[in-house]
């Protein structure tokens, strides 16, 4: 039984997919059964990732467990705790997703730390491990999605910053091969996943745009003006800091471009394009 937690997010999602796809017996993690949307034969196990003791009972009845994924955004803090419990329930392997920066570096250290802090923990559970340090989502594009429907424009900081955005079927996909433990190879390994291209922020209005037949325009606006929009929406209060700051290093200092994705699943990573094809729907302005 492979356990995913952060299963309704923007890669555990895609990974439970693919694992039931293959005929793999799959459990999601969920605080909430009733909302998860995961495919039927899936095993939901009610209880919040972030405090273990939740689980117990759910994954005792799962019975051997055969790996977990862990979704740092999920678990957090928890993850020693939580992979001893899986351990005592046979877990035989722990995938981690953490970030690029850890690897690479960023402008927001605080960032690169906690998922460094996730990573030394599954280090130290004693189970096998494999780390997947990803470049930003292409999924964090969906944030400009209700200004692209209202107004045909995104209004952000630095334009030119510039990364190679992740396309989630390939972090989901690699996830999965490490899962299972039919590479070997993947033990002990920390792989840098990031899209084919280094695209900037303006780069991806503009695709997006083709993505949904309709020109699309970026316009610069100062930090301090996303900052306070940001908030506005709710978003947690460290949130705008770390994704400005990594946004002004990517202006000098662009993210990294790998070749991880094609070695290990043997064709090229997804570009930026397929990303807004799948997802042009959610952009498409109320006007076209």
């Amino acid at each position: 039984m492979f356990v995913i937690t952060g299963a309704t997010g923007t890669i555990g999602r895609v990974a439970v997919q693919l694992l039931h796809e293959a005929g793999q017996p799959v459990a999601a993690v969920t605080r909430s059964r009733e909302s998860a949307g995961l495919p039927e034969g899936v095993r939901l196990v009610g209880g919040d990732p972030s405090r273990p003791a939740s689980l117990a009972e759910g994954l005792a009845e799962l019975g051997g467990l055969e790996a977990v994924l862990i979704s740092p955004r999920a678990v957090g803090e928890a993850t020693g705790e939580l992979l001893e419990l899986a351990a005592r329930h046979g877990a035989k392997r722990v995938v981690v997703i953490s970030a690029v920066t850890v690897e690479y570096g960023g402008g927001y250290e605080r960032f690169a730390a906690g998922f460094r802090a996730v990573e030394q923990a599954a280090a130290g559970s004693g189970l096998p491990w494999t780390f997947l340090r990803c470049a930003d989502f292409a999924a964090n594009s969906l944030a400009w999605a209700p200004q692209i429907r209202a107004t045909g424009v995104v209004r952000g900081a630095y334009p030119e910053a510039t990364t190679s955005p992740i396309h989630e079927r390939d972090v989901a996909a690699v996830a999965v091969r490490a899962l299972t433990g039919a590479h070997p190879e993947d033990a002990g390994a920390a792989h840098a996943l990031t899209g084919p291209a280094p695209l900037t922020q303006r780069d991806r209005v503009r695709i997006i745009g083709e993505a949904v037949g309709v020109p699309l325009d970026f316009v610069e606006v100062t930090p301090e003006a996303v900052r306070r929009a940001m908030l506005a929406q709710g978003v947690p209060a460290d949130a705008p800091d770390r994704a400005l700051g990594y946004q002004r290093t990517c202006v000098d200092h662009p993210g990294p471009t790998t070749d991880t994705v094609h070695r290990l699943l043997g064709r090229p990573a997804l570009p930026f394009a397929t990303w807004a094809d799948d997802h042009a729907a959610v952009f498409r302005p109320q006007t076209a």
